[in-house]
């Protein structure tokens, strides 16, 4: 039987970086992939971006009304046609922006068409808040895998605290992509974030956790 995967971890954990391998890895061996990413995640446009620096085009992205199991099965007919033989995986990249019915079609892709679905992601905003797609893999996968990084102190990082011009901040929208520029009343703000443990996070925001103390 094939499984639903969710690989997560704070930001900055490596986790594009581990999906390129993974990909990398099948078809090493002579497997076809498929790689996804949701249209919320803006950086690279169609790309997947490492911090390593690995750069690779996504086979489908999918919107927030897309049926990702209909557009699956579209690219999977189109594998089996050009190659002759199916695909091996799926890995989703940036899945914690899926909807939680996009997360229960990749349970099905596992479970009905049994092709393993490999999906990363973060679990929490920069509040401390599951993201819909996060929360619905940590109830349905059938496993899951935190991928480590450390806060600046030196323990595990845990958190993602947002900075806008290079000052925290912990109230806004939940979703602000990396290195992105958002024009405020004001002019433009450069968005970033860091990855923070609990203690961290907790001197920088004044004991405020999903804003409130």
């Amino acid at each position: 039987m094939a499984k639903l995967y969710f690989r997560y971890g704070a930001m900055n954990s490596g986790k594009s970086t581990a999906l390129l391998q993974a990909a990398f890895n099948y078809e090493e061996r002579g497997h076809r992939v498929l790689l996804a990413k949701p249209t919320v995640d803006t950086k690279g446009d169609r790309d997947i971006v490492s911090r390593l620096g690995v750069v690779r085009e996504v086979d489908f992205t999918i919107a927030p009304a897309t049926d990702v199991l209909d557009l699956f099965q579209s690219h999977r007919n189109r594998v089996i046609e050009e190659r002759g033989r199916d695909v091996s995986c799926l890995l989703v990249d940036e899945a914690q922006f899926l909807n939680s019915e996009q997360v229960d079609d990749l349970l099905r892709i596992a479970l009905i068409d049994s092709v393993p679905v490999l999906a990363y992601g973060i679990r929490t905003d920069f509040q401390t808040v599951a993201f819909p797609g996060s929360r619905r893999l940590l109830e349905v996968a059938h496993s899951l895998e935190e991928l480590k990084t450390i806060c600046r102190c030196g323990r595990k990082a845990i958190f993602n605290a947002r900075l806008i011009d290079g000052a925290f901040v912990f109230d806004g929208n939940q979703v602000a992509i990396d290195a992105s520029t958002q024009l405020g009343e004001d002019g433009a703000h450069a968005v970033s974030y860091e990855s923070l443990c609990g203690v961290c996070y907790l001197e920088e925001s004044g004991g405020v956790l999903n804003g409130r103390r």
